[in-house]
């Protein structure tokens, strides 16, 4: 009905049946997220599996290889488990010890960097834990943090906006190392869980990585990182003189959180294996038409990688990732397909080139596209902007858009211009202290200075389809729920496709690069071309 206004780019990559296309995709997510793939886990048989499977579809496709090594980009990683049974902490106040149960009342992460095999040091309450100075407030100005462990809750001022916010979760753990920290331990408000605490110690159960390059990391050194049972959290508080109860209503709040020292310390004794490991991007290009622009390019992203298998799980015990991300990488793969004139419609060029850039490792911090974006396989200033397919969210009707990032770069106003073209609205996110910002490969592109969007089906505050969102995170993310027997809604995805197409065309021929806005918080770390 609203073809009329479909941008001409779209028409011509549009003009199969959505149902032929359909067929094609959902057949992609289905070998993608199958058993025989073992969950995809970065690194693993399984993962290897997957990426032939996409590099043989990328081949036919007629996309030329463009990795180091042809259609792959290999990346070191040093894999480290915390061998949770074998681990030990307490809480010390004054001569009393008050053991903790590893991996039970406290997480203790492993990723990031190697973890300490014996820590000992006083706890101090950080607040936020938010260090944000040029948007009026820094939780760590005038805080001594040299040697001791950072506590910190979930959530941050309502003045200041999500996209910050973010970032600045998304560089704390260095704020915090380089004033002398020796870790952090983070407790979210009962109301901010997404996953529930017993599937969280679950999927503890796995390693975690980091890079194997010490210059790619965020810490340098050994680095104490955990997160705490909020049905615990009184423990942390007892000795301070306030309560985790006044402190998480004051979060869930968004009101000014105080911070103060917890009267305690905490001593653990770590166990860990570490191994390392290689896994590989994959990195596929459409060579764009223009004598000059062909030389820059759009990519288009999206991770593979997710967490493999559990053999101590009761009944089903893969983690299939058919929503997070085989759907996304199916998506890459279908517009590709789009572009090459396989399904019927006229063959594209764009001007600038595509870079379609499948990635590894999103699951244990962003590192497979954090490898790229710092070590890109064509020229760092060639790369003009990134839009990245995570799990976009085929479970409710795609009636609009959430493009995050939308409101740094220009491109949110070719955001905005596709999606009116297809009759869809722009729509904020309804759930800002989610952290949806830098919880995808799009921010490595951000930090490395490259506009960026992320887009996803929308959410209107209040809409019923935000239960939808609720239920499938607390049931099926990152569980092995998350397989293909799930109401994906296979024609909105298609729809979504069309309009991350659209998008991509619409930049890949404009004649300038897209450009931070002046007022972007994130122009800081754009360079020139």
């Amino acid at each position: 009905m609203l073809r009329f206004l479909i941008p001409a780019a779209l028409l011509l990559i549009a003009a199969s049946s959505p149902e032929e296309r359909g067929k094609a995709w959902i057949n992609d997510v289905r070998v993608l997220a199958a058993d025989n793939m073992a969950g995809r886990l970065t690194g693993s048989p399984g993962y290897d599996r997957a990426a032939a499977y996409v590099v043989g579809r990328f081949k036919a496709l007629g996309l030329k290889p463009a990795g180091s090594q042809g259609f792959l980009q290999p990346v070191a990683f040093e894999q480290q488990q915390v061998l949770s049974e074998r681990s030990e902490a307490a809480l010390l106040n004054g001569g009393e010890a008050a053991p903790l149960i590893v991996g039970k009342d406290m997480i203790i992460g492993a990723g990031t960097a190697p973890r300490p095999a014996k820590i000992e040091a006083p706890l101090l309450f950080i607040g936020y834990g938010l260090h944000m100075p040029e948007a009026g407030h820094d939780d760590l100005a005038g805080v001594d943090l040299k040697g001791k462990i950072a506590v910190f809750t979930t959530g941050g001022p309502a003045s200041v906006s999500a996209a910050i916010k973010s970032h600045a979760r998304g560089e704390r753990a260095k704020y915090l190392a380089e004033r002398g920290a020796l870790g952090g331990i983070e407790i979210r408000t009962p109301k901010a869980i997404e996953i529930p605490w017993a599937r969280q110690m679950t999927i503890a159960r796995q390693p975690g990585m980091y890079l194997a390059d010490p210059a790619l990391r965020q810490v340098q050194g050994e680095w104490f990182a955990a997160t705490f049972d909020p049905t615990q959290g009184e423990r942390l508080f007892a000795g301070s003189g306030h309560s985790f109860a006044e402190i998480a209503a004051l979060a869930d709040a968004s009101k000014p959180v105080p911070g103060f020292p917890l009267g305690q310390s905490m001593r653990a004794t770590i166990a860990t294996k570490i191994q390392p490991l290689m896994s590989a991007n994959i990195v596929a290009k459409l060579p764009g038409r223009d004598r000059k622009l062909a030389a820059e390019h759009v990519v288009i992203s999206g991770h593979l990688d997710g967490l493999g298998m559990d053999p101590a799980l009761p009944g089903d015990t893969i983690y299939n990732g058919a929503i997070d991300n085989a759907t996304g990488v199916a998506s890459l793969i279908d517009i590709a397909t789009s572009y090459s004139g396989r399904y019927g419609a006229k063959r594209v060029r764009p001007k600038r080139s595509i870079l379609f850039v499948v990635v590894t490792a999103e699951e244990k911090g962003l590192l497979g596209s954090h490898y790229f974006a710092n070590r890109p396989t064509v020229p760092k200033a060639s790369i003009v902007a990134d839009i990245n397919y995570d799990m976009p969210y085929a479970l409710w009707p795609l009636t609009s858009m959430l493009a995050l990032g939308e409101g740094e770069s220009t491109l949110g106003a070719d955001a905005r211009a596709v999606a009116a073209s297809m009759g869809l609205a722009m729509a904020v996110d309804p759930l800002p202290d989610r952290n949806t910002f830098i919880r995808s490969d799009q921010y490595s592109f951000i930090r490395q200075g490259i506009p960026s969007l992320f887009p996803k089906f929308g959410l209107a505050p209040g809409s019923p389809d935000l239960e939808t969102d609720r239920r499938w995170r607390a049931e099926r993310y990152h569980g092995p729920g998350d397989d293909i027997d799930q109401p994906i809604r296979v024609e909105d995805s298609i729809r979504f496709d069309d309009y991350v197409s659209a998008l991509a065309l619409r930049v890949a021929n404009a004649p300038a690069r897209p450009a931070w806005l002046p007022d972007s918080f994130f122009r800081r770390f754009a360079t020139s071309p």
